[in-house]
């Protein structure tokens, strides 16, 4: 590796700029610059060449075109050992390039900031894209430095090799050069895709599907304590209950604390109105509303308080004291809600290591966003289930129409089964869970965990709702839902059987509902 004579300056974050500039200098590099750059070394009285001067052509276009220059791109481009590289860069009085600095316009910054569309376009960067890519693709000849986080590790070598870098460090370099302007190439596409709207989104699936995630933070493990994990968020997309989310108090949450939380959450922003849900490794297993949210809670935690020890609380209203004494009389691992009563967080906090998690709910919207499950060499994707349902598509198909109170039951309980692991039922009334089964390989198996679940509490079962996420392919589960008292049961039908159901039905009185939807999980 040769020494580092010539370096090209321009940044638009300036931090340490200006000692690293020096630091060149006095190695004996010449300097290059642009713009508020060479204007800030200047000021500094560094020894630096305006771009302008050097390419004989000034910035034009309010600034779009600066660097975009046979000179610059020649200087950085060229190989030495290639002759004809090298007479081409004499003829025309290029010189040789050997490190650029360069970061870009914030465009991710006033993205995020919701800044307007027109202010968003001019900070889509070219120039510095084009000159991190160029360096990059040329790395053994020519250092690429896109963050102020790198300047100590170059000044380092420099001091150490009088002048040179290591090809690994070029490399390494190089690895994050294209790292980053994959990173910003992927958020300007989410604001053409946000420009375009979801309708746009959901005409087909991409050719090449892009992901971009940043680290969060690491966990202490994942699922099991002999796994590593890690927390990611995706960027450039929307509201994320977790990760935008306001820690008061508690231990670091886990992975399995993350994905309950978010499962959580996400079931009782389903309701208008005032509503709790308590969480078990990723499934429901009590949820209520009212008109209050104390009310709300004390029916969630009642409808199995046996598997509610040690669960994920949510709520979609502010957490009231009377809420939080009743919490902290028995334990939880986490509680998450829009908003929290000063005394109520104070009471909680009491609970030395329950997780407090605040989300408030001003930028939330239902939206469209892809669901995804990682396989073995591959991924899954999928619009997420997170449309709401339209009851007037819904078809009575039994003789006997659901009462008004039947109809609140089944309304309800479509809305919990959609948030169980399949196959699931969900026994309810109007306004709570009785009785969840879920994750059972068979529809009948679930039909009698969800029973069994609701007497063990001691839960009377006659004149309940029954919902199914998915079809019944027999008439079992229907007798076995009578035998329990089941009044009214409502599934997306769909089977070959339908008809041997419907029949159930009508034999033992039951409303039956077909929702033509499914929501398998």
């Amino acid at each position: 590796m040769e020494r580092i004579k010539t370096a090209l300056i321009s940044v638009y974050e300036k931090k340490n700029v200006v000692n690293l500039a020096r630091f060149l200098r006095d190695m004996g590099v010449e300097i290059i610059s642009t713009g508020g750059t060479y204007k800030l070394l200047k000021e500094k009285g560094i020894d630096v060449i305006n771009l302008s001067d050097y390419t004989g052509f000034p910035e034009i276009l309010d600034g779009r075109v600066k660097t975009l220059h046979p000179k610059v791109f020649g200087g950085i481009l060229a190989l030495k050992e290639n002759g004809a590289h090298m007479a081409t860069l004499e003829e025309f009085g290029i010189s040789k390039i050997d490190l650029v600095v360069v970061n870009l316009y914030p465009f991710e910054r006033a993205y995020r900031m919701r800044r307007p569309e027109e202010e968003l376009i001019e900070l889509i960067d070219i120039g510095g894209v084009s000159l991190i890519r160029a360096a990059a693709k040329n790395y053994r000849e020519c250092v690429v430095v896109t963050s102020p986080e790198q300047y100590d590790v170059l000044m380092e070598e420099m001091r150490e090799r009088d002048g040179k870098v290591s090809l690994l460090t070029r490399m390494k370099f190089a690895r994050e050069a294209f790292r980053l302007t994959s990173h910003y190439d992927r958020i300007i596409e989410g604001f053409f895709a946000g420009i375009l709207g979801k309708k746009e989104e959901e005409k087909e699936f991409p050719g090449v599907l892009t992901l971009n995630f940043a680290k969060v933070m690491d966990l202490r493990y994942g699922e099991n304590p002999h796994q590593r994990a890690c927390l990611y968020r995706e960027e450039g997309t929307g509201f994320s209950p977790i990760l935008s989310a306001y820690q008061h108090h508690g231990k670091q949450l886990s992975f399995n604390n993350i994905l309950d939380a978010d499962a959580a959450f996400s079931l009782v922003l389903e309701f208008e109105e005032p509503c709790a849900c308590i969480v078990k490794h990723h499934g429901p297993c009590g949820v209520g509303k009212a008109d209050n949210i104390l009310d709300a809670f004390r029916k969630a935690y009642l409808a199995d308080p046996t598997s509610a020890f040690g669960g994920i609380i949510a709520l979609n209203r502010t957490l009231t004291l009377e809420v939080a004494n009743e919490i902290t009389s028995s334990f939880f691992e986490v509680v998450i809600a829009p908003a929290y009563e000063e005394e109520a967080l104070n009471t909680l906090k009491k609970k030395k290591n329950l997780r407090i998690l605040e989300v408030p709910l001003d930028e939330y919207k239902k939206e469209h966003f892809y669901d995804m499950r990682k396989i073995r060499g591959g991924l899954l994707v999928q619009d997420a289930d997170w449309e709401e349902d339209d009851p007037s598509m819904w078809e009575v198909v039994s003789d006997r129409e659901p009462t008004r109170r039947e109809w609140e039951a089944l309304k309800f309980a479509w809305k919990v089964v959609k948030w169980v692991k399949s196959n699931a039922i969900v026994l309810a009334i109007q306004d709570r869970t009785l009785g969840i089964g879920g994750g059972q390989p068979s529809r009948v198996d679930a039909v009698e965990l969800a029973i069994k679940k609701a007497h063990s509490q001691g839960h009377y079962t006659g004149g309940t709702a029954l919902a199914s996420d998915g079809f019944f392919p027999f008439r079992d589960s229907i007798d076995l839902a009578a035998e329990a008292g089941v009044t009214a049961v409502i599934e997306p039908g769909g089977s070959i059987r339908d008809r041997e159901v419907i029949d159930a039905a009508n034999e033992h009185d039951i409303a039956l509902v077909f929702t033509k939807k499914r929501h398998f999980r």
